[in-house]
């Protein structure tokens, strides 16, 4: 099932995980977001909006657009203005399309778990949590881990937004070519944009679809 959702002044057609660039709008990375200016659901379009419908999505990262450079000149008048704009972006992963005025999911758990501060003052809990923080730090780095090939490597900085210091990380979580970027899943992606803190660049540069590209010219190469 899609939806038309409406935000920014522009209008989006999105399905449950699809992943949207939209004007930015407030929110932290992780933070739910709703959409209720829905203008279609389905075969099912609205006058203008359809009635008691909604759109749940999930913030991956606030970004800013590549700098546009806008320049003026006035002939014979010595009048030149050089300007640079990024414009802000918020990137949004779609989680569920909701109709007849259901409340997301993540609401629901969120009303689930309420009683449960009930058992804070108890001294056993106090005394784990510092555990489970310790205990779950290790996998987000030990979850990307790929079997780095036999070979030289590839120049992962013809990526973009991948300097020296960017490939190094890569390499270091055993990513080293071209055919293993374009092999990523989207499970790993989003594992390796944890990893290296790269604010959604993975998908929003799109590394894999160039990786594919650049893996076919080297071995035209070859």
């Amino acid at each position: 099932m899609h939806a038309v959702i409406r935000t920014g002044g522009k209008q989006y057609r999105v399905a449950a995980q699809d992943v949207i660039r939209i004007e930015k709008i407030a929110g932290e990375e992780g933070d739910a977001v709703l959409f209720d200016e829905v203008l279609a659901v389905g075969s099912e379009l609205g006058a203008p909006l359809v009635s008691g419908a909604s759109v749940a999505g999930r913030v991956i990262a606030q970004m800013r657009d590549d700098k546009i450079i806008v320049f003026k000149k006035k002939r014979r008048q010595n009048y030149r203005r050089k300007q640079g704009h990024r414009q802000a972006r918020t990137i949004v992963r779609i989680e569920e399309i909701l109709t007849g005025g259901k409340k997301p999911a993540a609401a629901k758990k969120s009303d689930a778990k309420a009683p449960e501060p009930k058992a804070e003052p108890k001294a056993e809990p106090k005394a784990e949590a510092p555990p489970k923080a310790k205990a779950e730090a290790p996998p987000k780095d030990a979850a990307p881990a790929f079997e780095r090939p036999e070979g030289a490597p590839d120049d992962l900085k013809k990526l973009p937004g991948v300097g020296p210091a960017t490939e190094k990380k890569l390499n270091a979580l055993g990513l080293a070519t071209y055919a293993q970027i374009a092999a990523l899943t989207a499970e790993e992606i989003e594992a390796v944009d944890t990893a290296l803190k790269l604010k959604g660049k993975i998908e929003a540069d799109g590394w894999p679809s160039l990786a594919k590209e650049l893996a076919q010219e080297s071995q035209g190469d070859g």
